[in-house]
């Protein structure tokens, strides 16, 4: 009796459910071995671009990473890896042409980037000549985008409240369609019709404020549609209350729906303002260029910093101080807009709604 209460039973045999799986580096050696062959293919059949080298490994990449995965895994898990074998490879081809133009910008433009370039203008000087700066492209930037920046914010602003806390019925669909039209048109016809409608029918002389009203056009639908998109994201459970407690609707939506939403709307005008600020063609038709500085944006023709890159490369005639110029203006533009992000990024956390637990 006391043998058999002291028999004790064996303990289960641990779980099988689990699969053969690839090991954790079999990845990066895929991709390794890929690129090797990817390169090899390209060598051996002359191919001079890169671009098809790495078209070759990433095709090589997914097929590799699917047989194998089929082989070891089973077919469902070797289509979930290849799913995201996929979106690897497609996040590479997009960022590696960007990582390569910011380091391309950066190697050419750092040449002549320095504090004489940014404190003087072209002057007299020929695009072909050594020397010169920026400063009148610099001012005529800043100006032209804070002037379309002061006409669209206020409008896409407003309109993007009346279609998401007051549009209903056919105004409100009209005003829909004609912003995602506006969304769509090229800058060169917002150039024209500033062209047309404020030089020629008016009699207004080239000038900053021209390019502005062009820039405006073509920042205002995407102020419109940014603004609309984060305004449907505040709650409806905040208005209600506020509504409930007796606030009229325009201070619940100045006080309530505006700061919950400001940070993505402060985004949305940051990325709007990026649209406009490297915009050539309206600049090219309505400020017309000046190497000299203009301050004043309502009178005569100013500069800008796209203006300014394109003057460099088609009036270089091959010059090599052009050129450098033209890069170092990029990179000026560049780090203008990520700037410009940072202190927007800034104030929408210092405004945003404080939340406590």
């Amino acid at each position: 009796m006391s043998h058999a209460l002291n028999t004790q039973t064996p303990p289960p045999a641990p779980s099988t459910l689990r699969g053969a799986r690839l090991p954790k580096w079999a990845p990066y050696v895929i991709a390794a071995g890929s690129v090797a062959a990817g390169c090899g293919i390209g060598l051996a059949g002359g191919l001079d671009s890169r671009i098809q080298w790495g078209l070759i490994a990433s095709i090589l990449f997914l097929l590799v990473t699917y047989l194998l995965a089929a082989k070891v895994e089973g077919g469902r898990q070797a289509k979930d890896r290849m799913a995201t074998s996929v979106v690897w490879v497609a996040f590479l081809l997009a960022v590696i042409p960007l990582v390569s133009l910011i380091w391309e910008t950066v190697a050419r433009g750092i040449k002549v980037l320095d504090g004489y370039f940014l404190t003087h203008s072209m002057g007299v000087l020929a695009d072909t000549d050594v020397g010169g700066g920026i400063y009148h492209a610099l001012i005529g930037t800043l100006e032209q985008v804070g002037l379309a920046t002061l006409m669209a914010v206020p409008v896409g602003l407003l309109t993007a409240i009346y279609l998401v806390e007051y549009g209903r019925g056919k105004l409100a669909k009209a005003v829909t369609f004609f912003v995602d039209v506006m969304t769509g048109i090229p800058s060169i016809v917002a150039g024209l019709f500033i062209l047309s409608f404020w030089i020629l029918i008016l009699g207004q002389g080239y000038s900053g404020f021209a390019g502005a009203m062009a820039l405006a056009i073509l920042m205002m639908p995407v102020v419109v549609r940014s603004t609309e998109e984060m305004l449907k994201l505040v709650p409806n459970e905040l208005r209600e209350a506020s509504l409930a407690l007796g606030v009229p609707k325009w201070r619940t939506i100045l006080k309530v729906v505006l700061p919950t939403s400001l940070g993505g709307i402060t985004t949305g005008v940051m990325l709007a303002v990026a649209r406009i600020a490297g915009e050539t063609a309206p600049v090219l038709l309505l400020v017309w260029g000046n190497p000299l500085i203009n301050t004043n944006p309502f009178d005569g023709p100013q500069a800008s910093l796209p203006l300014y890159i394109y003057q460099q490369y088609a009036n270089s005639a091959g010059s090599p101080a052009a050129y450098d110029r033209a890069w170092a203006a990029a990179l000026t533009l560049i780090i203008l807009i990520m700037l410009l992000n940072l202190v927007a990024r800034g104030i929408a956390r210092w405004k945003a709604p404080k939340t406590g637990r």
